[in-house]
């Protein structure tokens, strides 16, 4: 809009220009007198200014003429082309004028214009890898996608532009919501260009949200041999899609398959929680509890888990509570200090109705670091040593307004999962997940008033709320505050 606008103005100018010179020429009379070969003559002003007008215009068809006769003889001579390289210069000239003027709209945001440029610049060029291209991108900018699709398409019909146009094809999918056509898109721009990092990129994406993990595990092999992803994190994000391909053997129930696919996803990633259970449980199955045991107590020093404790119950699962005690001290031995380890300890001998050695197991952990699974415990241990309703329930209220402690997050959006997941269910991130706390981690203070009336009663609601008065870990019970 801008360049039309200045286009005109300058058109005005010009006129307005040759107007004011013309009176001039009038207004100054005098001539001009012209003698040749016996003949002489003269001319006004203004007829002189028209004599050089036509005397421009005869030079450029002469000069017109003298490049039209260089063709013919070239042509003589057997240059088959010569006449049709020169109509077709003046061609070629208007049509990358178009095309430029086409590049200059779309990257100004006009649409329009730049479809209408490229159109044209496609009519005089005749190179539709340049000006198709432009006018896809430009139908796309001003919304009409079935101008893009023709567009699109038609680079298909070219080797040099078959990948842009899938590439084209496969973005307007997307914006449709169609991810099934996407994902078959971007596996053949994926088989032209390999080592196209943004394709690769976005058919891990696809292949991912798909399930495909087999895929996935190839485009992600393929980042690693063009070099757009370390070594290190390689194995990382190799491993996660191993176990999901782990988890879809098991759950078409070959289990042989999988227990081979959770074994490698936990020794490409060692400290990968879900694989270290699942390959403990595919050992177990086997026959192999040592191995078994080697590897949740290799995880378990990385990093102690829940999940990881319910794959070491699970392997035994028909022992007494004494028994499991006694067994799981090879596990908990091995990071003694940790808050996990800790509050296992405490569950295991609360099974084993050794209170006193609960608390002492658990230690100061619901003061130092309160969350709902510790004051919880505290709870238990209560109830179980026979204090006061009072003092139970004011446990229980305090895990309710309590941080729920680590969890399942995604690092891109800050979302909590139930169980881990190699793709977060809000934003789609790949291997976002971490076993971290929230960053929000109190409770909503309505949830709160509304269920403490349900754990401590209404008249000692508000010392619930407040300082409960039970009794800190291993030191004298008191009664709540009425």
């Amino acid at each position: 809009m801008l360049w039309s606008l200045t286009k005109v103005v300058l058109f005005i100018a010009v006129v307005a220009a040759l107007t004011f010179g013309a009176g001039l020429l009038v207004d100054t009379g005098g001539g001009l007198r012209i003698a040749f070969g016996g003949w002489e003559f003269t001319l006004g002003p203004l007829q002189s200014l028209i004599a050089a007008l036509l005397l421009v215009a005869a030079v450029w068809v002469l000069m017109m003429l003298v490049g039209l006769l260089v063709a013919f003889l070239r042509f003589l001579t057997g240059d088959e082309t010569a006449i049709s390289r020169y109509f077709d210069r003046s061609r070629e000239r208007r049509g990358f004028n178009a095309l430029a003027e086409a590049l200059t709209a779309l990257a100004s945001g006009e649409g329009r214009v730049a479809y209408a440029r490229a159109i044209k610049a496609e009519r005089l060029l005749g190179r539709p890898e340049l000006t198709t291209l432009v006018a896809a991108q430009a139908a796309a900018a001003y919304g009409d996608t079935e101008k893009a699709k023709e567009a699109y398409k038609k680079l298909l019909e070219n080797d040099r532009s078959r990948f842009v146009g899938i590439r084209g094809l496969m973005r307007l999918k997307l914006d449709e919501g169609d991810t099934e056509t996407a994902l078959k898109l971007a596996r053949k721009a994926f088989e032209l260009n390999p080592r196209h990092e943004e394709t690769q990129d976005l058919l891990l994406r696809l292949q991912t949200a798909a399930g495909d993990w087999a895929g996935a595990r190839a485009t992600l092999g393929a980042k690693l041999k063009a070099g757009a992803l370390p070594r290190d994190v390689f194995r990382r994000r190799d491993a996660v899609l191993a176990l999901q391909e782990a988890r879809g053997v098991l759950d078409e129930s070959a289990p042989i398959e999988a227990r081979e696919a959770a074994i490698m996803a936990n020794k490409l990633s060692p400290d990968l929680i879900p694989a270290a259970a699942m390959a403990a449980r595919g050992l177990a199955a086997k026959g192999d509890m040592k191995g078994a045991v080697r590897v949740l107590k290799k995880a378990w020093e990385a990093r102690p888990h829940p999940d990881l404790a319910a794959a070491f119950a699970d392997l035994v699962p028909d022992e007494t509570p004494a028994e499991r005690l006694k067994r799981f001290k090879a596990l908990t031995a091995i990071r003694p200090d940790d808050d996990e380890t800790r509050m296992l300890e405490a569950e295991l001998l609360i099974a084993a109705e050794d209170f006193p050695g609960a608390r002492r197991a658990l230690g100061d952990v619901p003061t130092r670091h309160p969350t709902t699974r510790s004051l919880t415990l505290m709870a238990a241990i209560e109830r179980g040593a026979g204090a006061d309703e009072a003092v139970v329930r004011g446990w229980l209220a305090r895990a309710v307004a309590a941080p729920r402690g680590p969890q399942w997050i995604c690092e891109a959006c800050n979302t909590a999962h139930p169980s881990w997941q190699p793709v977060c269910s809000n934003c789609g991130g790949f291997d976002t997940l971490a076993w971290v706390e929230r960053a929000e981690t109190a409770a909503q203070p309505g949830a709160d008033a509304a269920m403490l009336p349900l754990l401590v009663g209404p008249q000692d609601k508000a010392a619930a709320a407040g300082q409960t008065g039970a009794a800190p870990p291993g030191g004298e019970e008191a009664k709540p505050a009425a």
